[in-house]
């Protein structure tokens, strides 16, 4: 008889005839994450821990930041001993994937082994899937040939469909997390709320730590890499991520610090660079090659995650056709592969806003002076695009705008949290048809009745999810089968 509770708790015991197993000598305290889903593809993060959860009783910081200024914390606290560290761990790790319930038939990858260049940490790559199949799938860890395995808790994950089927699609925005700022003990309220609506996939549209305002600040590579930890070591976000894959991007606080570019100086946060907060960044999420991409998810979606700190030039450079916020290259790409999708709906997701309006002291979007020679160029060449849409983060409020002279509409996800919520600039008559100065999220829902009308919904939820204002624009010109 096999009686056993697959997880990564403490408590968890492994019984086979009667006899209790051995503990297992290593952990997967952060469970795993699936990125970058294509019709075909997948990738498999995880990483190997010491123990079976984060140092929940750790230490936190002696100061927090208020909304008037940044209060940083320079204790001399063992990182170990931080509150939600998680160490790491050398061990091996594989993953078991199948399309049946409960992992029939599944076949276990190789053993892969995990060190400590890397964090203990292994992206698997996932090749060869089924369009438009429901996966499942566990990781496994153990410290070496012969020990006790440590299980996750079975997971899952829908590929998209080709991109001449159709399917419906939904799936949900949110942006700006601060670790001090989250609203539930294991979390913060947003996730559960999104959960409920089973979407397809989530889009993580920047901030999704904060190096330079949550304390401790990450002077060095090790407090970057616990930022990461504690944030993805939350009960909350483990659960959500179990069932959720996701595409994240990065912005200025989970790259470096405040409006920073690649050449960007900050004293105040060395000896830790740039370059190191990108390799961080890299690490720590599920993410390929390209920090700029497209997904097509069947007939009705495609969708596009732009890279907004990589290729910017330096905000003090003089405005004109020679500053970039995207760089001559992922520009050209963005322009090329909007115009020639067949999709019903185009959707750009950005981690900073395109329209706007912003804070009038505010410097590093599109939607500001600092940028406005290229922003006003790609609102006007999007003026053009019909059925294409922006999904912005950054900003701590939430809005729906539209650009007055192109017609540009962009949906703004706000905060996760009311706490991280701030003013903005109040709402604009000739931009704004939702405007509201808290936390919450943005979920989007792709659809076609049988035999109906394709429409994209836009609706902007609280933080417990409640329904707060939605747009909805339908497509009676489009035919849900190519070629026609």
């Amino acid at each position: 008889m096999h009686v056993f509770r697959l997880g990564w708790w403490p408590a968890v015991l492994l019984i086979v005839g009667g006899v209790p197993a051995a503990r297992a000598d290593v952990h997967l305290a952060l469970g795993f994450r699936v990125g970058e889903v294509t019709p075909s593809s997948a990738l498999v993060w995880t990483r190997v821990t010491v123990n079976a959860e984060p140092n929940w009783k750790g230490k936190p910081p002696a100061v927090k930041e208020s909304k008037t200024r940044v209060m940083v914390e320079n204790d001399p606290i063992p990182l170990a001993e931080r509150e939600g560290a998680v160490p790491g761990a050398e061990g091996q790790v594989r993953l078991l994937l199948s399309d049946k319930p409960d992992l029939a038939g599944a076949r276990p990858t190789d053993w892969v082994d995990v060190e400590a260049k890397a964090d203990y940490t292994h992206r698997f790559p996932v090749t060869g899937l089924k369009p438009a199949t429901r996966y499942r799938l566990r990781v496994e860890a153990r410290a070496a040939d012969g020990r006790p395995v440590a299980r996750s808790e079975v997971g899952s994950f829908t590929t998209p469909a080709a991109a001449d089927v159709w399917q419906d699609v939904r799936f949900t925005v949110s942006s700006c997390q601060m670790f001090y700022h989250r609203d539930l003990a294991d979390g913060f309220r947003i996730y559960p709320a999104m959960a409920e609506l089973a979407p397809h996939f989530h889009a993580a549209a920047g901030d999704n730590v904060y190096l330079d305002r949550d304390n401790p600040r990450a002077t060095s590579v090790d407090l970057c890499r616990l930022h990461w930890h504690r944030m993805y070591g939350l009960p909350g976000l483990v659960r959500f991520y179990r069932h959720v894959p996701g595409y994240w991007l990065k912005d200025d606080h989970d790259t470096f610090f405040d409006d920073c570019w690649p050449t960007s100086k900050a004293p105040w946060i060395e000896p830790l660079t740039y370059a190191e907060g990108v390799r961080v960044y890299r690490e720590q999420v599920p993410i390929g090659n390209d920090l700029y991409r497209t997904v097509r998810w069947g007939r009705g979606l495609q969708v596009w995650f732009v890279e907004g700190r990589d290729y910017r030039s330096p905000h003090p450079m003089k405005d004109g056709p020679d500053k970039s916020l995207w760089g001559k290259e992922q520009k050209e790409w963005l322009k090329r592969t909007v115009a020639e999708s067949d999709a019903a709906f185009r959707v750009l997701i950005s981690p900073t806003a395109v329209v706007g309006p912003d804070n009038p002291g505010q410097g590093d979007s599109h939607a500001n002076r600092t940028f406005a020679h290229e922003g006003d160029e790609f609102r006007t060449w999007a003026k053009g695009q019909r059925h294409f849409y922006v999904c912005c983060g950054d900003r701590h409020w939430q809005y729906h705008s539209t650009d007055p002279k192109t017609g540009l509409r962009e949906f703004c996800c706000g905060p996760a949290s009311d706490e991280h919520a701030f003013d903005g600039p109040g709402r604009d008559p000739r931009h704004h048809s939702f405007y509201r100065s808290k936390g919450g999220f943005l979920s989007v829902a792709v659809t076609k009745p049988e035999g109906g009308v394709p429409a994209i919904t836009f609706r902007f939820h609280d933080v417990d999810g409640k329904l707060l204002h939605e747009y909805r624009d339908p497509r009676p010109d489009f035919d849900a089968k190519p070629g026609r």
